[in-house]
């Protein structure tokens, strides 16, 4: 924290005398108002978003990523006191400097600090010496992530098990029987205890938790569960029952839900009001000219918790009698002229936000499929199903990500179905905007691939 002053102080006299034509009187004159809110600030915004650098298992990309939320938060306050503090006069040029700046900065020295504290502790200095109950495939697992992390901060000395088979396999690391953990741990200022003992020996579990309690000792439970489950998992207590869910559900929340609805409810309207009436015209006109048919293209789709619902979209292709049950193809001869265009450009779409007003589509979600689609792959792909946990959207983070359009093999709609699993799974508002914000920008695109 202390650095984390030094670089908000020094990059803002730094960019201070670095913008030459910036009003120099203005600055000398006010310098002290803008220094205290961007003191004052920062100790709010490591509050919402505390440092961890020196925790044991910390990969770059989250210390990247906490630094951008720290000055982020930081930019936000100070942004709206000297609003306040200036209104017309605000200095809009130099903040936006500084915070690009400052956000360099903050990158450069936590990922630096995060790389000393791996050296020092990979030197032998600032570890934790603990030891593992159990020497299962548990065990054995967690002793090999705790090896491969080298600013865990733990050195592991070896394995407690009653199965003396384990010897051999172990070597120096077998360190006796489960009796004999508590001479041991005493000698060796041992402060954790791992226990991957399995749910059968729940006694031998119990004794050794107690004993690590009485002694001011660490215990840690390595769940047995995580042989066959390798992903976090949320703790939700029901009463005095400790429950573990599968996923993180963020939709699960109403007031989530609420906020995902009012903007699909707004968006929606705003997109209908705008833009449907004039492009319904035009494109109503242009299907009707390119072939003989309705102008929406009705199909029913597989919605939220599997019930099916009719999807409107404008028609692109000629009618056929597989339309139902076979996917638009590359160079798809029942396709028209304008049909290749509105699909290219996900125009044919926007029948749609009819579908999300009345609460059967969201704008973001993952893309509704064919119902022949929905039992054919909910028994092939696994956690197919699990995508039916939200609405369907218009668009969704598969999409923008490049899975879209035609489906050749099961590993397109495997990997299609882990972008909206993880989409379920880490939802949040600014999420929706920017994939809603990427989806409108691929319209104007020349290249996309897979859209037809």
């Amino acid at each position: 924290m202390f650095v984390d002053l030094m670089i908000i102080n020094g990059v803002f006299f730094l960019v201070y005398y670095t913008i030459e034509h910036l009003d120099a009187r203005f600055f000398v004159r006010e310098i002290r108002h803008m220094l205290l809110p961007l003191n004052l600030c920062y100790f709010i915004s490591v509050y919402f978003v505390p440092i961890k650098i020196y925790f044991p298992v910390l990969h770059i990309d989250k210390v990247i990523q906490r630094a951008f939320s720290t000055v982020s938060l930081h930019a936000i306050l100070v942004i709206t006191c000297l609003f306040f503090l200036y209104k017309s006069d605000f200095p809009a040029q130099f903040i936006l400097t500084y915070y690009l700046s400052l956000y360099l900065a903050f990158a450069i020295w936590r990922i630096s600090a995060r790389k000393i504290l791996t050296q020092y502790r990979k030197a032998g200095y600032n570890y934790k010496r603990v030891i593992i109950v159990g020497a299962g495939k548990n065990g054995r697992e967690l002793y090999e992530d705790i090896k491969m992390e080298l600013a865990s901060g733990f050195r592991v000395l070896g394995f407690f098990d009653d199965n003396e088979s384990f010897r051999d396999k172990l070597g120096n690391l077998y360190l006796g029987k489960i009796d004999e953990i508590e001479q041991f741990v005493v000698e060796n200022d041992v402060v954790n205890v791992y226990c991957a003992l399995p749910d059968s020996q729940s006694k031998k579990t119990v004794h050794i938790l107690n004993f690590c309690e009485k002694n001011m000792i660490r215990f840690y439970l390595v769940p047995e569960y995580s042989i066959y489950i390798k992903k976090s998992l949320i703790f939700e207590p029901i009463g005095s029952v400790p429950v573990l869910a599968i996923r993180p559900e963020p939709l699960q929340y109403h007031y989530n839900r609420l906020i995902k609805r009012t903007l699909d409810i707004v968006f929606s309207l705003f997109v209908i009001l705008i833009f449907f009436p004039p492009l319904y015209l035009i494109l109503g006109t242009l299907i009707k000219l390119s072939s003989p048919g309705h102008i929406h293209f009705k199909q029913m789709r597989t919605g939220i918790y599997g019930k099916d619902f009719v999807c409107y979209k404008f028609r692109s292709m000629r009618q056929n009698d597989e339309a139902d049950t076979k996917q638009a193809e590359k160079n798809d001869s029942r396709l028209t002229k304008v049909g290749a265009f509105i699909r290219k450009t996900n125009i044919d779409e926007m029948p749609q936000f009819f579908n999300v007003l009345k609460g059967e589509m969201s704008i973001v979600g993952p893309r509704p499929h064919m119902l022949n689609h929905t039992k054919l792959y909910s028994s092939l792909v696994d956690k197919y199903m699990v995508r039916h946990l939200v609405k369907p959207g218009i668009t969704g983070w598969a999409q923008i990500t490049g899975f879209r359009g035609e489906i050749n093999n099961i590993s397109q709609m495997e990997e299609r179905v882990k972008r909206d699993v993880w989409y379920i799974e880490n939802w949040t508002f600014l999420m929706d905007l920017k994939i809603i914000a990427l989806t409108a920008m691929s319209m104007f695109k020349r290249e996309r691939e897979n859209a037809y």
